[in-house]
C-alpha cells in the first residue's frame, strides 16, 4: 500500500484545513495516509477525521501568536510587542526546523504540500523518489507578488494542483519550461444531503471566516437596507475571526440584535441544520479561490447570490441557472436580485433544484477519482 503524507500548518478551523481533512478521509480508503502538522492548536482536528489517518504534530507546545501581536499593537505596548515579536521568530524557527526534519526522514511515496513555504522545503529536502505535489488554494487576486512566490515555490515540484481552471491556466503559463505540471482539481463535498431545503423560511445565511476579504461588513450594510422593508427576514452568519468585534458593533449601532445572529465557529451538523432552514445563501467576498461554502449551500438546494469579485464563485455559479453573480460589487443590483427571489418562492425552488443538480460533479466520489488518477498515473513509480 502506498504511503501518502499531507503537510498542514494546523488542523484547526479554516478552509484549507477543512480541505486537508476531507482529502485525507478520501485518500485513506486506498492508501496509508498521515498528516504532518506544524502546530497543534486543539486536542483534535476541528473537523471529522477518519481514524485510519495518522496525525503527526511537529510542534505540540509552540503556537503562532498573531492575536497577541495585534493586541500589543492596539495597546501600543512597545515592550509587549518586542517580546511577542521575539516569540514569533522562535515559532517560525521551529516551524522550519521540524518540517525539514520530517521531510528528511519521511519514507512516504507521495507528499502533498498545502503552503508555498512547504513547497520550497519539499523540493529541497523531500525524498528524491517521492511524488511531490503542491496544492494551492488561494487566488492571488491581482497580487502578482504572491503569484510569483507560488510559481517559484512550485517549479521543482512534480505537480501543482489548483482548485479552479482559471488558476490552472494562469500557473500553466507561469510554470512553462519548468518540471512542474499543473492540474485543476476542485474541492469537494463531504457528502450530499438526503433532502433539499424547503426554501420557505424567511432566512438568509452566509458562512465563512470573519475577515475583511470576506466582505461581511458589506453584507450587513446591504442586509440593513433590505430589512427596513422586509423586517421578518433574518440573517445567520456562521464563522469567526478578527472582524467579529467590528461586526458586533455595527449590529448594535443599527439595532439588528434581533435580526442578525453571529453563530461563531460551528461543526458540520450545526451548519447543515442552518442551511436546511435558510432560503437564500449570500456571499459578499472580495476574493474567493473556490468557494466550498457555495457548493455546500447548493447541495442543500439553496440558490446562491454572490459578487463576481469572488473568483471561485465564477466557476460554480451560472448566473440565472443555479444562482446569480453580481458584477462590479453593485450593491443596488445585489439588493434588487435578493428581493426579487425573496418575493418569488417558485423562482427560488427552480434555482435551488438546479443548484443541487449542478454540484454532483463536486462529490467526494467524483473528485476522489481525480486524485487517485493523479497519484496512480503519474509515472513516478515506474
Amino acid at each position: 500500500m502506498k504511503k501518502v503524507a499531507i503537510l498542514s500548518l494546523h488542523l484547526g478551523y479554516g478552509g484549507i484545513e477543512k480541505c486537508v481533512v476531507n482529502l485525507a478521509n478520501v485518500l485513506c480508503k486506498r492508501y496509508d495516509v498521515e498528516i504532518a502538522v506544524s502546530y497543534q492548536l486543539y486536542d483534535k482536528s476541528a473537523f471529522f477525521l477518519d481514524p485510519r489517518v495518522k496525525v503527526i504534530y511537529l510542534n505540540k507546545t509552540i503556537k503562532p501568536n498573531h492575536a497577541k501581536i495585534e493586541e500589543a499593537k492596539r495597546s501600543k505596548n512597545i515592550f509587549k510587542l518586542f517580546k511577542e515579536g521575539l516569540y514569533a521568530l522562535k515559532v517560525l524557527y521551529y516551524r522550519r526546523k521540524t518540517m525539514i526534519h520530517y521531510l528528511k526522514n519521511s519514507q512516504c511515496d507521495v507528499i502533498i504540500s498545502t503552503r508555498d513555504i512547504f513547497n520550497y522545503w519539499l523540493c529541497e529536502y523531500g525524498r528524491e523518489k517521492a511524488l511531490k505535489i503542491g496544492w494551492e488554494h488561494n487566488h492571488f487576486h491581482d497580487n502578482y507578488g504572491y503569484a510569483k512566490n507560488v510559481k517559484n515555490s512550485a517549479k521543482n515540484l512534480d505537480y501543482l494542483v489548483l482548485v479552479s481552471k482559471e488558476l490552472q491556466e494562469y500557473y500553466a503559463k507561469e510554470l512553462k519550461g519548468s518540471k512542474c505540471m499543473t492540474i485543476a482539481i476542485p474541492n469537494f463535498l463531504e457528502d450530499m444531503p438526503t433532502s433539499l431545503a424547503p426554501l420557505k423560511n424567511k432566512r438568509f445565511i452566509s458562512v465563512g471566516r470573519l475577515s475583511k476579504e470576506k466582505g461581511y461588513m458589506d453584507l450587513l450594510k446591504l442586509y440593513h437596507k433590505i430589512v427596513m422593508d422586509y423586517p421578518d427576514w433574518t440573517l445567520d452568519i456562521v464563522g469567526d475571526g478578527l472582524e467579529r468585534e467590528h461586526l458586533e458593533e455595527y449590529i448594535h449601532n443599527h439595532s439588528l440584535e434581533d435580526k442578525v445572529t453571529l453563530h461563531g465557529f460551528q461543526g458540520k451538523e450545526y451548519i447543515d441544520s442552518l442551511l436546511h432552514k435558510a432560503s437564500l445563501y449570500l456571499m459578499t467576498s472580495y476574493t474567493e479561490s473556490f468557494g466550498i461554502v457555495l457548493i455546500e449551500a447548493m447541495s442543500h438546494g439553496l440558490p446562491c447570490i454572490a459578487y463576481d469579485s469572488a473568483e471561485g464563485a465564477r466557476e460554480i455559479i451560472l448566473s440565472g441557472e443555479n444562482g446569480y453573480l453580481i458584477k462590479n460589487r453593485n450593491q443596488k443590483v445585489m439588493i434588487e436580485k435578493i428581493e426579487s427571489l425573496m418575493k418569488d418562492e417558485k423562482g427560488r425552488m427552480k434555482l435551488g433544484k438546479q443548484a443541487r443538480e449542478s454540484v454532483h460533479k463536486y462529490s467526494s466520489e467524483v473528485v476522489g477519482e481525480e486524485w487517485y488518477t493523479l497519484i496512480e498515473e503519474s509515472g513516478i513509480y515506474e
